[in-house]
């Protein structure tokens, strides 16, 4: 078992910025790819980052791309999502979630989630 606690989510204005964090405990977080997911209301999750378990591969959207930048500490078992130049549309509730081993893409490929953290863009 995996457990995952995100924060860092709030209000905030567009064009500002907000780092997200996930702490895990339980089994080795080196062991597990991670994702960032958001879900607004009424839209399907969509995933807005990934890593891999070194920290050496990124991978992002088109919508995200150049302004969110994913990270980890796995000596601090925490992975991080730095979200700059946010926009109204950024609106939703973000999660991190862990896969064992590889990357995945979709959020039914992941195995373990947090219980998400609030992100508010206002215009």
């Amino acid at each position: 078992q995996v457990q995952l606690v995100a924060s860092g989510g709030r209000l905030v204005q567009a064009g500002g910025s907000l780092r997200l964090s996930c702490a895990a405990s339980g089994r080795t977080f080196s062991n597990y790819a991670m994702g960032w997911f958001r879900q607004a209301p009424g839209k399907e999750r969509e995933v807005v980052a990934a890593i891999n378990w070194s920290g050496d591969r990124t991978y992002y959207p088109d919508s995200v791309k150049g302004r969110f930048t994913i990270s980890r500490d796995n000596a601090k078992n925490t992975v991080y999502l730095q979200m700059n130049s946010l926009k109204p549309e950024d609106t939703a509730v973000y999660y991190c979630a862990a896969r064992n081993l590889r990357v995945g893409f979709k959020g039914s490929e992941y195995d373990y989630w947090g219980q998400g953290t609030q992100v508010t863009v206002s215009s």
